[in-house]
C-alpha cells in the first residue's frame, strides 16, 4: 500500500479520539467484563449450547447495551433461524443505522451503498496454561491490557462499532447506511452463517465497504489492514488396531503400536523434518503483490516476527536456550503463517493421562487435525483429497478413518481503491502517528471469502486488534486497550470518507 499525501479528514481527530477514550473507558470496558465473565463457547465446543442458553445470554447483552446508547435512528434485532430439522440455529444481531447527511448540510453518500460491519460473540474454549492470577472467565486489567476469553477475539466488535458510529454522528458528520451483523458461530467455522446471510440479503443492501473487526495487527504502532487470510480443513484422524487394550509385554513387537501406524499415515501428508506439506494440490503460487507486500512489512517488522512467541526454554551450561522457530528470515516467516499450508494436532484421543498410564498397548490413537491452508487453495476439496490419502492403503490393513469437522475456504483481498487506500492512510496518521501496513494472517474467518463473492466490488476492511502476545485461543489473552481505542477512531474516520 503506497502512502499518499495527506488529505482533510472529515472529523476532528482530537475531538473524535477524546469522545471515543470517554466510551471505552466508561461504557465498552465494563461491557466487556460482564461479557468475559460468561463462558458462551461456541457450539463446536458446547454441543447443548442452546439449553445453557449461554450464548443467549451474550447476545442480548449486547443488544441490551446497543439499545441503550440511543444511536440516532438505530434499529436492532436478535434474528434465531431454525434449520431443516427445526432444530434452532446459533443467534445473530443485526442492526441498522440508515444514511444521513451531515449537519453542515453535506450530502448523504448518493450511491446508496451499505457499511456492512461485522463481529462474533462466541468463543473459544478455556485452554490451560493461565497465569496464576488470571483466567478465562475472570476479567482483569494489568497494564493497559483486559485480559479473558474472548474479548480481543472478538466481542469487542459490537462495542466498538457503535461507539465509531456515535462519534460521527457526535460531530454531524454525513455517513452512508450502515448495518451490523454480529454472529455467534464463528469459533466454529460460521457454519450457521450462510443461512443468516441468505435469510437476511435483503435487508444488507448493496454492500460498499466491509468493516470486519475479527483479524490483527502486526505491532500497536499503527493502523494493520489484512490483505488474506488463510483456509482450513479440520477433522479427527484415528486409527484402530484392537477392540481392547492387551498387556503390553504380551502384544508388543506383535500388534503394531496404533500410534506408529498413526506416523506412518502423516507421514504421507507431512514431511516431519521440515513441516512442509506433500500435496502438490495444497499449495499455491503467492501473487507478487502479496510477495511485495510481505517484503515491505518484514522490513518493518523484523525479528518481531518470531521473538513475538513464548518459546520455551532450558538451561544449557548456565545460559537459557531456547526453542527455534521453522525460520528466522522475516518474508519467509510471514509467507509461512499467510501462504503456505501446515499441519497443527489440536487435540488427541485414546491416552489416559500419565498417572494412569499402565503396561497396556492402547487399542486405538485418535487425533484432531487442523490444516491451515493457502488463500487460493479449495478448501473442500482439500478435504476429500485429505480424506482418501490418509485412508486408502492402511499400513497392517489397520481401521484408519478421517471425519472432516469442517473447512472453509481463504480469502484474498480485492484490489484496494484510491478513496479507501487514502482513508486508511490518513486515519492511522491521524491516530497513530504512522502508515497504515498490510499483512496477510493464518487464521480463517469465514465470512469473507463469502462477502467477497457477493460483493465483489466492495472494499474490504479487515482489521483488529490481535497483536504480538495478544494470544487468541490460548492462555493470557489480552485486549490492548489503547489500541482498540485508536483502531475505533480509525474506522470512525474511514466510514465517514466513503465516497
Amino acid at each position: 500500500m503506497n502512502a499518499r499525501l495527506p488529505q482533510p479528514l472529515p472529523l476532528d481527530t482530537r475531538v473524535l479520539q477524546t469522545q471515543i477514550d470517554t466510551a471505552w473507558r466508561d461504557h465498552i470496558v465494563p461491557a466487556l467484563e460482564r461479557y468475559i465473565a460468561v463462558p458462551a463457547k461456541s457450539p463446536m465446543f458446547d454441543t447443548d449450547w442452546a439449553a445453557h442458553g449461554l450464548l443467549e445470554r451474550v447476545v442480548q447483552s449486547a443488544a441490551d447495551w446497543v439499545g441503550a446508547q440511543q444511536v440516532e435512528g438505530l434499529t436492532l434485532e436478535i434474528v434465531r433461524l431454525n434449520n431443516a430439522q427445526g432444530v434452532p440455529r446459533t443467534p445473530v444481531l443485526l442492526f441498522e443505522v440508515p444514511a444521513s447527511a451531515g449537519t453542515d448540510g453535506t450530502p448523504a453518500p448518493a450511491s446508496g451503498q451499505t457499511v456492512l460491519m461485522y463481529g462474533h460473540l462466541d468463543k473459544q474454549p478455556e485452554f490451560s496454561g493461565w497465569r496464576n492470577d488470571l483466567g478465562p472467565w475472570t476479567p482483569k486489567i494489568d497494564n493497559g491490557k483486559l485480559y479473558g476469553r474472548g474479548g480481543a477475539d472478538d466481542g469487542y466488535a459490537v462495542y466498538a462499532a457503535i461507539a465509531a458510529i456515535q462519534a460521527i454522528k457526535a460531530q454531524g458528520a454525513a455517513h452512508p447506511r450502515i448495518v451490523g451483523l454480529i454472529e455467534t458461530c464463528e469459533e466454529s467455522g460460521s457454519y450457521d452463517l450462510l443461512p443468516y446471510v441468505d435469510a437476511l440479503r435483503h435487508r444488507l443492501g448493496d454492500v460498499g465497504l466491509v468493516i470486519c473487526l475479527d483479524s490483527g495487527a502486526g505491532n500497536y504502532d499503527q493502523l494493520w489492514l489484512t490483505t488474506s487470510l488463510r483456509g482450513m480443513a479440520s477433522g479427527v484422524l484415528k486409527v484402530e488396531i484392537l477392540t481392547e487394550g492387551i498387556h503390553s509385554g504380551d502384544a508388543s513387537g506383535l500388534v503394531p503400536s496404533s500410534f506408529r501406524i498413526m506416523r506412518q499415515v502423516l507421514d504421507r501428508l507431512e514431511d516431519s523434518a521440515t513441516g512442509r506439506l506433500l500435496p502438490a494440490s495444497f499449495h499455491c503460487e503467492v501473487p507478487a503483490d502479496r510477495l511485495a507486500q510481505a517484503q515491505a512489512t518484514a522490513a518493518i517488522l523484523g525479528e518481531e516476527l518470531y521473538k513475538r512467541f513464548p518459546w520455551a526454554h532450558h538451561d544449557c551450561g548456565g545460559s537459557s536456550v531456547f526453542a527455534l522457530p521453522t525460520t528466522t528470515d522475516p518474508v519467509q516467516a510471514l509467507l509461512n503463517r499467510t501462504w503456505r499450508p501446515t499441519l497443527s494436532v489440536t487435540g488427541a484421543e485414546g491416552f489416559p493421562k500419565l498417572q494412569d498410564a499402565g503396561n497396556v498397548l492402547r487399542p486405538y490413537t485418535a487425533f484432531k487435525l487442523s490444516l491451515r491452508l493457502p488463500p487460493l487453495v479449495d478448501a473442500a476439496l482439500a478435504v476429500q483429497e485429505l480424506k482418501t490419502l490418509l485412508e486408502d492403503n492402511a499400513p497392517y490393513q489397520a481401521k484408519v478413518t478421517f471425519d472432516g469437522a469442517g473447512s472453509a475456504t481463504g480469502w484474498n483481498a480485492p484490489a484496494t481503491s484510491a478513496w479507501f487506500e487514502q482513508a486508511l492512510q490518513d486515519a492511522s496518521h491521524a491516530h497513530f502517528g504512522a502508515a497504515c501496513g498490510t499483512i496477510g494472517q493464518g487464521g480463517t474467518i469465514p465470512l469473507m471469502n463469502l462477502l467477497s463473492q457477493g460483493f465483489p466490488t466492495a472494499q474490504m476492511m479487515v482489521c483488529g486488534v490481535l497483536g504480538p502476545k495478544s494470544n487468541a485461543h490460548g492462555p493470557n489473552e489480552f485486549l490492548h486497550l489503547d489500541y482498540a481505542r485508536r483502531l475505533t477512531a480509525s474506522v470512525a474516520q474511514v466510514v465517514a470518507r466513503m465516497p
